[in-house]
């Protein structure tokens, strides 16, 4: 059949550029673009091991203001418990009422040190999640690429204590 027997004469030139092209698109994509791909791979995976490592530092640096927190209340309460027994001892060697009279004073004296404590305690939660909302908001801005209000990092925050 001399139509197939044409066919290949047609073709074979068409065929042989076409493998061509194919091949220099192929070594051009390989040679100009694979290496352009991988280094802004490398350098994501580098932006966000540098974000982590920010995270984690500022997670640190809230387990030690946390930590700095306790040591004062505990010092705190050390003090007011002194304080009230040391008001008590000295109260009991004067006399009854007087011993009533420091134990009004030493009530207040407790009130006042526990609202200080409470106050000192609600600073340094608010100063915890604060650094820990803008640790989430770096954090969900790396990985994902979006950007989240402080409105919306507080309420998460805030959901996980």
């Amino acid at each position: 059949m001399p139509q197939i027997a044409q066919l290949m004469e047609v073709y074979g030139s068409q065929f042989f550029w076409l493998l061509i092209v194919i091949g220099i698109i192929y070594f051009g994509i390989a040679k100009n673009m694979v290496p352009k791909i991988s280094k802004t791979v490398d350098d994501r995976q580098k932006r966000i091991s540098d974000d982590l490592e920010a995270a984690q530092t500022a997670r640190d640096r809230a387990d030690q203001i946390e930590e700095e927190y306790r040591t004062r209340i505990n010092d705190a309460k050390s003090d007011a418990i002194s304080t009230i027994a040391a008001a008590k001892a000295e109260a009991a060697k004067k006399n009854e009422a007087s011993v009533k009279r420091a134990d009004t004073s030493i009530a207040k004296k407790a009130e006042e040190a526990d609202a200080a404590l409470k106050s000192a305690q609600a600073d340094a939660l608010k100063e915890i999640e604060s650094v820990a909302a803008e640790a989430a908001r770096d954090i969900v801005a790396t990985v994902s690429g979006t950007k989240v209000s402080a409105a919306d990092a507080k309420k998460a925050v805030k959901a996980a204590f």
